[in-house]
């Protein structure tokens, strides 16, 4: 439980660094980072793949981001936890220039909301970069409002594990 609740204050906190929520409604928001990696898109996306090397274990259950995984095969986004695992989202679409998921992040999993996350790789105008695009979407209910309470706390955390994994591939590591 104290997991939880540290999850929700950072997610609270994470979000006065970065307001790139593009659009909102008492229904759900959408937020949207995009950035220029220098590296291919093959490259990114493999990356991409590995969550364990660029999420941030502070935005983890276990507390350890080395507990994520990308399956494609079963489509799990997972987090194998000490008595069991959370699977945050579930792959949906899996090719070269995007992947994309279905599911509700961290301390959304306990709101009646969902979401789809979408990460298109596309070549940027020198072929050795990538204009990485990420977007999540996330709509239903949850109790005090969804948009009104989550949009800027949600945008935020996703900025930053964006730019982690910007990080990773342009420096080998991610922060």
């Amino acid at each position: 439980m104290k997991t939880i609740l540290a999850a929700v204050a950072a997610l609270s906190l994470a979000g006065a660094a970065r307001a790139e929520v593009v659009d909102q409604s008492p229904q759900g928001f959408q937020s949207r980072h995009v950035v220029t990696i220098a590296a291919p898109p093959e490259k990114v996306r493999v990356a991409t793949l590995a969550p364990s090397g660029w999420w941030s274990s502070s935005h983890s259950w276990s507390g350890d981001a080395r507990n994520l995984t990308i399956d494609l095969v079963t489509g799990c986004f997972c987090e194998k936890l000490k008595d069991g695992f959370a699977r945050h989202m579930t792959v949906v679409y899996a090719g070269d220039g995007a992947l994309r998921l279905s599911g509700a992040l961290g301390p959304l999993q306990f709101t009646g909301a969902s979401g789809h996350m979408a990460f298109n790789f596309k070549a940027g105008a020198d072929p050795a970069t990538t204009v990485l695009t990420v977007t999540y979407d996330v709509g239903g209910y949850a109790k005090g409002g969804l948009a009104e309470q989550w949009a800027k706390p949600v945008d935020g955390v996703i900025g930053e594990q964006v730019a982690r994994l910007k990080t990773l591939i342009e420096t080998g590591k991610p922060g």
